[in-house]
């Protein structure tokens, strides 16, 4: 990896402060951190409401208990690889992930990956919005909308904030979590006769697959900010450390939250699905039922804020492609701020058809992030092999292209092998029914993206290995 001619544009963070950097390279004496620290982030991340709703679906879908506690697993474990792989360029590139993007997609070319997952960002941004804003609503007694956005104005000071802030929020969030839904997770299974509901309700392969698709879009949908949270600590950090506290900690997390979520759909169909947060609150007793609401909501604001901020890089990696930022303090809040107006909006306007709209939105999802987080990764492990120009990342005119033919080649071949067997409310491709309702275009997509990128990799590396022959011998 190459980071010559890079000096820090902004002076060393101290601790506590402002978080100052942004999109830019985080030089050495900035690095911090304990790599086990990504544990309770993405541990925090999944432990909330939204993944319990999430998880619902395997049951409001069809599948019977067992067979979608199976598809939660089975999902989860596969897509979190996915994920966590992604862990470990932050500390070794530095950078926030969607700008890494500029290597395989071309310094403009990656603004089509970016404004997807910036959509991304949004939509899950309002979904969990809307939640937190019943739980703020049922224990306050204030109207929704009012609720959505004071969640909302919250999450913003977080982001605003940032990396140091976030972190330190998370691992509050991950132990008062595991606490709060331990004692409900006993509730649950107390109050409900499970073994009715574990022999009720029927399999169908399809549906099966459906389950473990929405399972796994759940932890891929992390892949194009999983990074960030990873690109302060040292240089020198395993790997395999990366990896391996990422993986545990988005995998236990999200498939404790999606069997709760299962688990209740099964036991009390009609109401949970009438209002989630009120049902999982009413499992506590009533004069206890306050602490939980905030437990609730402390889920959200773990969530929310690493969407905003996940949105805020997105959207100024976007900018900065096409105008010249000097990102400072009063810019970076005017971004996260923009974006969670925005993010908001979405929410208040959506709110009222919400099972149905995030259904939608978390199978879409799946249909153009798959394709790009497999283009990165083969880049990553297996073309580039972690080596990289930083300078010609952050700068147009280096070693990467404005546009790169193979990766938007292998992207938008990717998106239409899956297009006839794409299985949503709005669309169903020809395939589907030959395949019992199965919707597997997103195994596809990442098998082919994969396959057509990684077939360039001859190509890639030769240009690569000229371009550095080149500008030693200038340099000579």
């Amino acid at each position: 990896m190459s980071t010559e001619s890079l000096a820090p544009e902004v002076p060393a963070e101290p601790t506590g402060a402002v978080e100052k950097h942004s999109i830019d390279w985080i030089p050495p004496e900035d690095r911090h951190g304990s790599v086990r620290n990504l544990f309770s982030v993405w541990f925090a991340a999944n432990m909330q409401i939204t993944t319990v709703v999430t998880g619902a679906l395997a049951v409001i879908i069809g599948l019977s208990l067992p067979w979608a506690l199976l598809a939660i697993v089975v999902g989860n474990a596969f897509g979190a690889i996915f994920m966590a792989l992604h862990s470990a360029q932050g500390p070794k590139l530095g950078i926030p992930q969607m700008i890494q993007s500029r290597a395989q997609f071309g310094f403009y070319g990656a603004i089509l990956p970016l404004i997807l997952v910036l959509l991304m960002y949004l939509g899950f941004f309002a979904s969990s919005g809307v939640l937190g804003g019943q739980a703020l609503s049922a224990w306050t007694g204030l109207g929704l909308v009012p609720s959505i956005l004071i969640v909302s104005a919250v999450c913003t000071v977080a982001a605003v904030l940032g990396y140091r802030w976030i972190h330190a929020m998370e691992r509050v969030i991950s132990v008062c979590a595991v606490l709060g839904f331990l004692y409900l997770s006993f509730r649950l299974l107390q109050q409900h006769d499970i073994g009715n509901a574990w022999h009720a309700g029927s399999f169908s392969f399809g549906t099966f697959l459906l389950a473990v698709a929405i399972a796994a879009t759940w932890q891929i949908t992390f892949a194009p900010y999983v990074a960030d949270y990873s690109r302060y600590l040292p240089e020198d950090t395993s790997a395999r450390a990366s990896f391996g506290w990422t993986y545990a900690g988005s995998f236990i997390g999200t498939v404790w939250m999606m069997a709760f979520g299962s688990i209740a759909a099964a036991l009390a169909s009609k109401s949970f699905g009438d209002n989630s947060v009120s049902f999982v609150v009413d499992l506590a007793p009533g004069g206890a039922q306050w602490v939980f609401y905030i437990i609730l909501l402390l889920g959200v604001l773990a969530i929310n804020t690493l969407n905003l901020y996940g949105a805020f890089m997105s959207t100024t990696t976007t900018t900065s492609a096409v105008v010249k930022l000097k990102m400072g303090t009063g810019v970076r809040a005017s971004f996260v701020i923009v974006t969670a107006v925005v993010g908001s909006l979405i929410a208040v306007l959506g709110h009222s058809n919400f099972v149905p709209n995030f259904e939608n939105f978390i199978l879409f999802l799946a249909y153009f992030l798959i394709p790009w987080t497999a283009i990165n990764l083969v880049d990553f492990y297996l073309v580039r092999r972690e080596r990289y120009d930083i300078p010609s990342i952050l700068d147009r005119g280096g070693l990467y292209p404005d546009w790169s033919w193979p990766a938007l080649l292998a992207y938008v071949l990717g998106v239409i092998v899956e297009v006839p067997f794409m299985s949503t409310t709005f669309y169903t491709g020809p395939m589907v029914d030959h395949l019992g309702g199965a919707d597997i275009s997103w195994i596809l997509g990442l098998i082919v993206s994969a396959a057509v990128y990684a077939a360039f990799r001859g190509h890639i590396v030769a240009g690569e290995a000229k371009w550095y022959t080149e500008r030693a011998e200038v340099k000579a």
